[in-house]
């Protein structure tokens, strides 16, 4: 009988290498890009800068501004955690600073892109963590008379969403619950925007041959906004994606399923038709819920696989 083929090494396959105290090095995978200018005459479609959050551990925040703006647009705000199972990459990875700007001009809004700690250094639930820690940071600005500028001249806060994709998904769902427990105002969380999130179980489902689905879920659930939550049928995750938007819907959430053909995990960083697709679907979002809140109604069609 033949050998059979070693399994792959999942940390060559990811670029990582353990070290005996546990934690990663990381070796260069994605480009990292600084943030873009700031400065009023830059000839870029799209700003941004970057803002400490947490000196202690390391955290910040990349902001994402169209350029040109005018006086009180009024934007909405979008906080955005980038995907990497929780260990990977940086909201400076250029996919993820790409994906800002391009959602920061589409819809057009305020961009927040976090730099959360990574694990196994930190572990669940420190991303989690600063996660809540943005949260309370846009409640500050909001309450403050001299806060962040382009919060301050641009944002309407009472159009702020939580988005994430990959595991940033399943960081902004559990930002969501805990932000339920707050009290946020005058800032008011309008929606979750949760692309192919990461959920898993001890049990396998077929497709994939910290998951919400153990125990029939979070008691808060029910006290979530509305929800986007969208995937492909190529991603092996794509099972508990769909039992999360069943399990949002049965508890009384508004949910937006949008589950495509084909595809794969991660597909709208390589695909630019994929992505165009994923900056509308979060642009007509974000435009039905601004519009539910005024009282007019906008039904987003939903699709399944």
């Amino acid at each position: 009988m033949a050998d059979q083929p070693s399994p792959p090494d999942p940390y060559k396959l990811l670029h990582i290498v353990p070290n005996p105290d546990g934690s990663l090095t990381r070796l260069p995978t994605a480009e990292i890009v600084p943030a873009g200018a700031s400065d009023p005459n830059s000839p870029q479609l799209v700003l941004s800068k970057d803002i400490p959050l947490d000196p202690k551990h390391q955290t910040y925040l990349r902001l994402f501004k169209p350029h040109n703006l005018p006086p009180n647009p009024n934007l909405p705000l979008l906080i955005y955690f980038q995907g990497g199972g929780f260990v990977l990459l940086s909201a400076a990875s250029a996919p993820f600073h790409d994906c800002c700007s391009h959602l920061a001009l589409s819809i057009p809004a305020i961009i927040i892109s976090v730099e959360y700690r990574l694990a196994p250094e930190n572990r669940l639930p420190a991303a989690y963590d600063d996660a809540v820690s943005v949260i309370s940071w846009v409640r500050n600005q909001a309450s403050t008379a001299d806060g962040e500028p382009w919060l301050k001249n641009y944002v309407d806060y009472s159009k702020c969403f939580l988005m994430g994709s990959s595991a940033g998904g399943n960081i902004a769902y559990h930002a969501g619950l805990r932000a339920s427990d707050m009290n946020l105002s005058p800032v008011k969380n309008q929606g979750l925007i949760l692309h192919q999130p990461y959920f898993g179980g001890v049990r396998r489902t077929e497709s994939e041959i910290s998951n919400p689905l153990i125990n029939g879920g979070d008691g808060r659930i029910r006290r979530l906004p509305r929800c986007l939550v969208c995937g492909y049928g190529g991603d092996p995750l794509v099972d508990r994606q769909k039992e999360l938007a069943g399990l949002l819907e049965s508890r009384g959430v508004h949910v937006t399923a949008q589950f495509k053909e084909g595809g794969f995990h991660g597909v709208d960083v390589f695909d630019p038709n994929k992505a165009e697709a994923l900056y509308e679907s979060v642009k007509e979002f974000i435009r039905g819920c601004c519009c539910a809140q005024g009282g007019d109604e906008v039904v987003v069609a939903k699709s399944s696989i």
